[in-house]
């Protein structure tokens, strides 16, 4: 009997061990899955808290043929994008800003395509050949920011920069009036297009208010990257007697200021100007010895702000999408440069602040077509 009651004591003890252990273990692996849960989100919390240390707002560019290094338009918008970056402490590459160069059309829709897929928060496009492929981009990525610079496109995702270039140009018409011996200059344009016939007819209008018996020779390149055939044109209007070029091509213009210091070189007394446009391109006339530049003046038209602006605007949540953003006279988005002052005389530049003052009053209205510059001409 002792023996029996001792088994089932023993029994009892042992099962009721087992049990023990039983709760003893589920509670352990409760707990560690309560810590588990911990870890997890307290690895969140600091994957959170990288992102936003890493979250900074980028930007970038698509050029148009004329490359970013065309000493023009396309290298002005990247000079704003880069001090843009540097402001906010960025650096060139896909975690700040960037730009994507264009060779030829076909390059522009999947230069934007990559970008996008790069997470760039706002993309602009540089020039009015863009038009289309930014229009496309814009409609199939709703929720980017995108810009484009001399052109409209009509999506409300898309913020439209643009220009009164025709008044700039105006005012260097006054400079090339002025300045002329031979009472002939010309202006070459790079495509036949809405957007460069401002630039031609603001010069013309400019030159034709100082002096309607001066010869003005007008030809397009029809391209923007063409220094060669810039040069050509060049030759042909320098042979012709004109003494002073204002150019709106783009790379195209490198050719100008090449044929220019070339005559200038070989012929130092005789008299040979460029005005070039864009940016001061005072330097891109200068010889190979940093003297005697052929640049009379320069059309600067500020994409450098307009890019660096806009992208301000995107950074603090008030991108300008669906809008149309003009630059001109009266916020100095376009004017005039004075870096060679030995070329420009004080009559000169006293000439231009008188015509300057009237286009701001509003007492001329300088024509932005070829149909408004025969009224304007009809009117002097």
């Amino acid at each position: 009997m002792n023996w029996r009651k001792y088994f089932f004591l023993s029994c009892f003890i042992l099962i009721l061990s087992l049990f023990l252990a039983a709760c003893g273990s589920s509670n352990e692996e409760d707990s560690n899955k309560d810590e588990g849960s911990a870890t997890e989100e307290e690895t969140t919390d600091e994957a959170e808290g990288n992102d936003e240390a890493t979250g900074n707002y980028t930007a970038a560019m698509v050029t148009d043929t004329g490359g970013v290094d065309d000493k023009s338009f396309n290298q002005s918008a990247w000079e704003g994008l880069t001090a843009w970056g540097e402001e906010h402490g960025l650096e060139k590459g896909k975690d700040g800003f960037d730009y994507a160069q264009s060779e030829d059309d076909s390059d522009y829709l999947p230069n934007f395509t990559r970008l996008v897929r790069n997470d760039f928060d706002i993309v602009f496009g540089i020039g009015f050949l863009l038009e289309d492929a930014v229009r496309e981009i814009a409609q199939q990525n709703p929720e980017n920011e995108f810009a484009i610079v001399d052109t409209v496109v009509d999506e409300p995702n898309v913020a439209s920069i643009t220009f009164a270039e025709h008044q700039g140009s105006f005012l260097v018409g006054v400079v090339a009036a002025m300045t002329t011996k031979t009472n002939k200059v010309g202006f070459v344009g790079g495509v036949d297009s809405d957007l460069i016939n401002k630039f031609e007819v603001g010069f013309v209008s400019g030159v034709k208010s100082v002096d309607p018996n001066i010869e003005i020779n007008i030809q397009y390149a029809e391209d923007f990257s063409d220094a060669a055939k810039g040069k050509l044109i060049a030759t042909q209007m320098y042979n012709d007697g004109a003494d002073i070029i204002y150019h709106a091509a783009g790379g195209t213009g490198n050719g100008v200021f090449a044929q220019a210091k070339d005559i200038k070189q070989n012929d130092p007394d005789r008299d040979i100007w460029v005005i070039g446009v864009d940016r001061d391109q005072y330097e891109e006339g200068l010889n190979e010895d940093g003297s005697a530049s052929v640049t009379l003046t320069s059309m600067v038209k500020r994409v450098d702000i307009s890019v660096h602006e806009v992208t301000n605007l995107g950074m603090n949540g008030e991108f300008p999408g669906g809008e149309i953003i003009e630059f001109g006279l009266e916020d100095e988005g376009v004017g005039i440069a004075t870096t060679n002052e030995e070329a420009l005389s004080t009559d000169v530049l006293d000439a231009v602040k008188e015509w300057e003052d009237k286009i701001k009053a509003g007492e001329i209205t300088v024509p932005k077509t070829r149909d408004e510059l025969k009224e304007f001409e009809d009117s002097l």
